[in-house]
C-alpha cells in the first residue's frame, strides 16, 4: 500500500508490537532502541566496533538489557529458528550479499516469525531517478558504507520465501527534488512445507 505515514512514526508502529526474542541487523547507535516494548530480549549484530560500544552505553542509558554481538548480517552465530523477530532498518543496501542475508534471516526465524524492514529501494527502470541510483552503486564501492541504492528488496524478499503481510510504499525527497522510493513494513517467515527455500 501507498501511505502517508512518515518513516520514523512508521518504524515505531511496527516495532512496538514485537515480543520475545528480537535480533537486528546493523542497529548502528541504537536509533530504534526506544521503539520496543519493555521485555523484550534484544540482540544486536553490528559490524562496526565503534557503534558496538555506543550500543552498550545506549541499552544501560535506556535502562534495558541487551546483547550486542560482532557480526554480518551474511553470517550469522545463531542456532535456526531462534527468535522471533528480525529487524533490519536500511541494511539491504549495504549488504554484500542480498540473498545470503535473506537466507540467513529466514534461517534464524522461527516459524510465523516477522521480519520488519525498512529500505530505500529502486525506482523504475529508465526513470532519472533510477539512473542516478545506479551510478551512485557504481561509486559507492569507492566510499564508506558500500550503499547500493538500486536493489530492488522486495522482489528479493519474495524469492528468499518471505509473505509480504504489511508492506507501506512511499517517496521520501532526495537531492535536486527527485523522490526516493522507499519500502518498509514486515515480512512473515513461513512455516516448512517441504517447498521453497530451505530452513
Amino acid at each position: 500500500m501507498t501511505t502517508s505515514f512518515q518513516p520514523a512514526s512508521l518504524l515505531a508502529a511496527l516495532l512496538a508490537p514485537l515480543r520475545g526474542t528480537v535480533l537486528e541487523l546493523g542497529p548502528g547507535t541504537g536509533v530504534n532502541l526506544p521503539h520496543y516494548a519493555p521485555g523484550v530480549t534484544w540482540i544486536g549484530v553490528e559490524p562496526d566496533p565503534r557503534s558496538r560500544g555506543r550500543l552498550g552505553r545506549a541499552i544501560a542509558r535506556l535502562g534495558g538489557t541487551g546483547e550486542v554481538l560482532d557480526g554480518r548480517a551474511e553470517r550469522l552465530d545463531l542456532p535456526g529458528h531462534s527468535v522471533d523477530a528480525v529487524v533490519a532498518t536500511f541494511v539491504l543496501c549495504s549488504v554484500d550479499d542480498v540473498t545470503a542475508a535473506l537466507t540467513e534471516i529466514r534461517r534464524v526465524l522461527r516459524p510465523g516469525g516477522r521480519y520488519v524492514l525498512a529500505e530505500h529501494v529502486a525506482a523504475p527502470q529508465g526513470t532519472w531517478v533510477r539512473r542516478g541510483q545506479d551510478g551512485l552503486a557504481r561509486a559507492s564501492r569507492w566510499f564508506g558504507g558500500k550503499c547500493r541504492p538500486n536493489r530492488c528488496a522486495e522482489s528479493a524478499i519474495a524469492r528468499a520465501g518471505f509473505e509480504l503481510a504489511d508492506v507501506h510504499r512511499f517517496v521520501v525527497p532526495g537531492p535536486l527534488g527527485a523522490g526516493i522510493p522507499h519500502l518498509a513494513g514486515a515480512a512473515v517467515r513461513p512455516a516448512d512445507t517441504g517447498k521453497g527455500p530451505t530452513s
